[in-house]
C-alpha cells in the first residue's frame, strides 16, 4: 500500500497539492508506465539544515534551509536556491517536482531538485548574506556535487551567490569544482545567455504559440506579473516584436498604460524603485486590478499560485504564458480551458533558464565555451523541438497543453525508472 509522505498537508491550491492534482490528470496517458506513477508523487530525497551565523551585531541568528532532490532517474538533480522569508519544506518539494516534469520536457539529462532558506535577504548586509550562504552551502554539500545535484539561481539569489556556493564548496572537496552549481559570473565558468535565458524561452513559446494561434504579435497587448529576469526580458523582446506592454505588476504595485509603457525607462528605473516609480509612465492602479486590464496576452512571471480561479474568470487574455513556476492553480486551469483560453505551462514555458544552464554544466566540463549567438540559436532549437512535440501530443489526445507537457515528461522519466529498475 502507498502512503503520501507525513511531513506535509497538501490542500488543493498548494504548490504541491497544485503538482498532485497535475500527475493525476496524466495519468490516463501514461499505458502501463502508470503502474510507476507513485514514483512521481514522492521526493527521493529530503533535507532540512539548520543555517546558524553570527551577524553584525555580535548575535547568533538561526535560519531553517532546504534541499529537495525529487527525482534522479534521468540524470543529476538540476534546481534552483531561492532566499524568502515564505519558504517552507511543501513549496521547495513542489518546485523540485515541477524541475523534475520540466528538465524532462525539454529532454536535458536531468532530474528535478530545489533548496531554499526561508530568509529576507534584505534584512541582511553582505557580509551576512555571504555568511548564510556559505553555511547553508556546506551543510548541503553531503547531497550537491556536479555529477549528483547541481543548485542554480532563483528567487533572491544570484550570480555572487553561486560564486560563494561554488568557492565553498570547493574549498571542502579540495579542488576548483565549477560545475557545482550554474548561473556563476562568466569569469568563473558561467555561461554567456544564462541571465536572459528563461525570459528568451518565454518569449520564443509565446511568438509560436500566437502563430499557431493566428495571433500578430504586432499592436498585440501584454500585461506582465513580476518584473525581474524573467518578466522584464520577456517583456522587452515581446516590445522588440513589436507588442505592446500595457501592464505590469511587481512587489511595489501595478502600472498600466492602455497605450504601451515606454521600457526603455520603465525597465532602469524597477530596478531601482520598482514600477511605480515610473509614475510619469502611465497610471499607479490596485493590484488586483492588474487581472482584468485588456490585454491579448498574460505572462505570470511571479511567484506561484498566482492565477486563481476568481482571476482566471477576470482576465481577457486568449494566451498564457507561464513565466513563474506553478502560478496557475488548477481550478483556473480548468476555468481557462473552457474560456478557450490557451496556456502554455511553466514546464516549457519557462524552460530556457535550465537548457542554458544544462549548456554551462557542459561548458565547464570541456573547459570550451560557446558565443552567445551560439547559445541562443542551441536554446531556441530546443525549445521549439520540445514545445511542437507537445503541441502533437496534444493534438493527437485531444488535451491541454500543460497535460500534454506532462504526458510527454512522465513517460520519458517513468520508462528510465522502469528500465533502471528498483535496486536492491
Amino acid at each position: 500500500m502507498s502512503e503520501q509522505l507525513s511531513f506535509v498537508s497538501p490542500t488543493a491550491n498548494s504548490p504541491w497539492g497544485t503538482y498532485l492534482s497535475q500527475v493525476d490528470r496524466v495519468v490516463p496517458y501514461l499505458g502501463p508506465l502508470a503502474r510507476w506513477v507513485e514514483t512521481l508523487k514522492r521526493p527521493k530525497r529530503a533535507l532540512i539544515v539548520d543555517v546558524p551565523i553570527e551577524m553584525d551585531d555580535g548575535s547568533i541568528a538561526h535560519f531553517e534551509g532546504y534541499r529537495v532532490q525529487h527525482n534522479m532517474s534521468r540524470g543529476p538533480g538540476k534546481g534552483g536556491i531561492r532566499f524568502h522569508p515564505d519558504v517552507t519544506l511543501e513549496e521547495v518539494m513542489a518546485l523540485s517536482a515541477w524541475m523534475t516534469i520540466k528538465t524532462a520536457a525539454v529532454n536535458l539529462p536531468y532530474g528535478g531538485a530545489k533548496g531554499g532558506i526561508r530568509v529576507d535577504p534584505k534584512k541582511l548586509s553582505p557580509q551576512e548574506l555571504e555568511k548564510v550562504t556559505r553555511r547553508y552551502t556546506s551543510e548541503i554539500g553531503i547531497i550537491i556535487g556536479p555529477h549528483t545535484d547541481i543548485p542554480a539561481p532563483d528567487v533572491n539569489t544570484n550570480a555572487q551567490i553561486m560564486a560563494w556556493m561554488m568557492d565553498t564548496y570547493s574549498m571542502n572537496v579540495g579542488g576548483t569544482a565549477t560545475g557545482v552549481v550554474t548561473g556563476k559570473p562568466l569569469h568563473l565558468g558561467g555561461s554567456l545567455g544564462r541571465v536572459k535565458a528563461t525570459g528568451r524561452g518565454v518569449f520564443v513559446t509565446g511568438r509560436e504559440a500566437a502563430r499557431r494561434l493566428g495571433m500578430d504579435l504586432r499592436g498585440a497587448r501584454i500585461a506582465v506579473q513580476g518584473f525581474g529576469n524573467v518578466g522584464s526580458v520577456a517583456a522587452e523582446l515581446f516590445a522588440e516584436a513589436g507588442a505592446k506592454i500595457v501592464a505590469v505588476q511587481d512587489h511595489t504595485g501595478t502600472i498600466v498604460n492602455s497605450n504601451g509603457l515606454d521600457l526603455a525607462k520603465l525597465v532602469p528605473i524597477s530596478r531601482t524603485d520598482g514600477v511605480v516609480g515610473f509614475k510619469a509612465g502611465g497610471d499607479i492602479v490596485p493590484n488586483e486590478d492588474f487581472w482584468n486590464t485588456p490585454c491579448d496576452i498574460l505572462i505570470p512571471a511571479a511567484l506561484e499560485g498566482q492565477l486563481t480561479a476568481e482571476r482566471a474568470q477576470k482576465t481577457t487574455a486568449k494566451l498564457v504564458l507561464e513565466g513563474a513556476n506553478g502560478p496557475t492553480v488548477p481550478q483556473a486551469d480548468d476555468i481557462l480551458a473552457e474560456r478557450g483560453v490557451l496556456v502554455v505551462p511553466d514546464v516549457i514555458c519557462n524552460a530556457g533558464g535550465v537548457t542554458v544552464s544544462y549548456f554551462e554544466w557542459v561548458q565547464d566540463f570541456s573547459s570550451f565555451f560557446w558565443d552567445e549567438d551560439e547559445i541562443n540559436v542551441r536554446l531556441d532549437r530546443i525549445m521549439m523541438n520540445a514545445l511542437n512535440h507537445i503541441w502533437d501530443t496534444a493534438d493527437k489526445h485531444k488535451i491541454t497543453l500543460r497535460t500534454a507537457t506532462y504526458a510527454v515528461a512522465c513517460e520519458r522519466i517513468l520508462m528510465a525508472r522502469q528500465e533502471r529498475g528498483l535496486y536492491p
